[in-house]
């Protein structure tokens, strides 16, 4: 638990702190911390979380809002923090996607006892996420092959650069999800995005001469106009 990256989310910096300080002592010194919901998604376009500690009363935004969001890219544990405590408002978090849910005011052990709980969730998850990246992906005519890194079409090997291979990886773990050109580079070039966009479109655009059957009509990363791109598994 010791390497587990941690997202601590209120807008109450008092609190804030005090879970920081209380995460700290407890061995867990990979963890960040956010008032806002624009911060909050800025650090999830940037890094891989293990767990996510959210309130629901942000100034900018709901944190319901804000998980439902992250659920569109992220399976990450979010345990809900908030004075929210009624049944109705238990089912509303869990209906948006929380996986535990926490009432203010809040007994520090049982807090630290839940998010425990949630890590090691996460970790058997991870674990078991990493047995199956020893097996290569295989998407019609392509296979992936996590290990070495190499791509196959048709059975051949097809040569391709890093960031080629990472962001064909990234599209084949994400299927059928739609990532705006900046969720992309923060994603696989792992910078922030500022002026990316003929960087992320030719790297796709090179990866479409590779792997496309027909490259002027790609069907398989598709470019959703006004939002982005999302991979589409060839139909079997």
């Amino acid at each position: 638990m010791v390497l587990s990256r941690i997202l601590l989310v209120d807008d109450e910096v008092g609190l804030l702190d005090m879970i920081y300080k209380l995460l700290k002592r407890e061995g867990m010194r990979n963890v960040d911390t956010a008032t806002t919901g624009k911060k909050t998604m800025e650090f999830i376009h940037r890094y891989d979380y293990d767990l996510i500690v959210l309130d629901v009363k942000l100034p900018d935004a709901s944190g319901f809002d804000i998980c439902q969001e992250i659920r569109q890219i992220s399976e990450v544990p979010i345990l809900f923090l908030t004075s929210y405590s009624t049944d109705t408002d238990k089912l509303i978090g869990f209906g948006y996607g929380a996986d535990d849910y926490v009432a203010k005011p809040f007994h520090s052990l049982e807090l630290i006892a839940r998010i425990k709980a949630l890590l090691r969730r996460q970790q058997l998850y991870r674990n078991q996420l990493e047995t199956i990246k020893t097996k290569p992906l295989h998407f019609g005519h392509i296979q992936i092959v996590r290990l070495s890194a190499e791509l196959y079409v048709n059975g051949n090997i097809c040569p391709c650069s890093a960031h080629e291979f990472q962001l064909l990886l990234f599209f084949c773990d994400h299927p059928n999800i739609i990532f705006s050109i900046e969720q992309l580079y923060e994603k696989v070039w792992k910078q922030e995005a500022i002026n990316v966009d003929k960087t992320v479109v030719m790297c796709i655009s090179r990866l479409r001469k590779k792997i496309e059957p027909n490259p002027k009509k790609p069907s398989l990363i598709v470019n959703i106009y006004g939002l982005g791109y999302k991979f589409v598994p060839p139909q079997r």
